[in-house]
This record gives structure tokens, sequence and C-alpha cells, in this order.
């Protein structure tokens, strides 16, 4: 893995900007390298912003969204219909705002049994990859958030799915919130080419900190585990979010 890198930023503004930037070169050079752009989207407050500046001129025109792929690192055990859907929003806010092909989506179906849910949204990824068994997709780019607890995706503290080394997709109960989450496994994030991790908002100060300048130890928090062996990861973070930090992280540059 390449060192993590760190962009501080004004504000949740401009770190949607710096997003918005990063997601057009990652798929620009994925169109032009291979044909095509494979993206897994994240869900949460945080990206709103950036999934508005997407479905907006210019990048609305401009990137290449036939040839763009869509899938989710998580999802909420509920109907797309339901306010706490993540592809519910990312929908109203992006997909159904540019051209992108029905086809090109690939939600995961939160309203179903959950382990069924996971079951079939691993199938729809090994299709779509073309994987054989025991392959692991590698997605151009994936975009992550960071709770509060340091949990990224649906992959929280303690959670039996952390551990998970053979299945894409798992379907963890997550015993504070009483409910079932679908979600990527390390695996498939470790093997991405690029991941953002977009955090805003003084309340992710003191995380951002453990995750950053944290010693890890036995139990490292789940965000502290996403380190893409053959790839990038780098926060996109605004001022607040960044106020507790005590030493700078080596500098990641804006892409040209």
């Amino acid at each position: 893995m390449r060192t993590a890198g760190l962009r501080i930023l004004p504000d949740l503004e401009a770190v949607s900007r710096e997003a918005a930037k990063r997601f057009a070169v990652a798929a620009g050079r994925a169109a032009r390298a291979r044909g095509r752009f494979t993206v897994a989207l994240c869900g949460g407050f945080t990206p709103l912003a950036l999934y508005r500046l997407l479905a907006a001129s210019p990048l609305r025109e401009i990137l290449p969204w036939d040839r763009t792929q869509v899938f989710f690192g998580d999802e909420r055990c509920v109907p797309p219909e339901d306010p706490a859907s993540n592809y519910g929003a990312v929908r109203a806010l992006l997909l159904s705002r540019v051209p992108i092909p029905p086809g090109n989506i690939h939600r995961m179906r939160g309203e179903e049994d959950p382990a069924r849910a996971a079951a079939a949204y691993e199938a729809e990824l090994r299709a779509a990859f073309g994987l054989k068994a025991g392959g692991v997709p590698r997605f151009d780019l994936i975009l992550l958030g960071l709770g509060e607890d340091g949990h990224t995706a649906s992959l929280f503290p303690g959670s039996p799915a952390l551990r998970e080394t053979d299945r894409l997709v798992a379907a963890p109960f997550v015993e504070r919130l009483s409910a079932y989450r679908l979600t990527l496994t390390l695996p498939v994030l470790n093997a991405a080419r690029e991941v953002l991790v977009l955090v805003a908002g003084g309340e992710k100060a003191a995380v951002l900190r453990e995750a950053l300048e944290g010693p890890g130890g036995p139990e490292p928090l789940p965000i502290q585990q996403v380190k893409p062996r053959e790839g990038s990861v780098t926060y996109l973070v605004d001022a607040a979010a960044a106020a507790r930090l005590l030493r700078p992280a080596r500098p990641s540059p804006s892409p040209a």
C-alpha cells in the first residue's frame, strides 16, 4: 500500500469540490485505460454535496456516464423509497439526473432478507467483474465515510464481518442499531485502485485523530483496516474534523 494521504480543506463544500475533481480524474483515467469506470458509492450526509456536484454542469455533461458502473459500499435494510436508503438518496441527487444507463446501476436490495440480499449482490459483483472462484473485484474508486465510532461502510467495531476473508458482501447484525446492514467486506475495499475517505464536522475530530495517529493495537478501528494492497487511500477532511490532529500526514496533492 502507498502511504495514506491527507488533504485538509476549509469546509465541506471544499471537500466536495476536491472529491468531485478526483472522481472525474479517476473516471477519465479508467475509461481510457480499461473502457469503463467502476465506482462504489457511500451513504450518509457527508457525500451528498459531492453527488449534487456530479449531477450538475459541467460534470453531468463531461463524465463518461455511459461507461460508468455504479455500485454501493453498503446499505441499510430498508426499501429504496425509505428515507434511510443509501440508494434512494443517491438516486434522487445523482443517478436520476445524469445520462447513465439503468443497467449500469447495481444497488443492494435492502428490502430483501439480508443474507439472501448479500449473496445476490456478491453474485452480481462476480458477474459484473467476470470473476473466477476466489476472485475479488478491483474497483477503480471506492468512496467511504467515517463514523464517530470508527466504522466505515457498515463495518462496525467488533463486527464478525471484519474477519471475513472469503465473502465479498456480508450482512452483519449491528447490535447498537438493532438492525442488519449490507456491506462490502475488507477484501473488496483493500483491492481498490483508489479509496477516498470523506470526513467533515467537529464531531469527527476525535475519531479522525485516532484513525490517523492512534497506535491501532490488537483491535484497530475498522477504518484503520482499509489498506489497499496495490492502491491508495486518501482522506479528504474539513478543518473542523482535522482540528485535533497533532502532526501533519504526508500531503496528498490534488490530481492534475
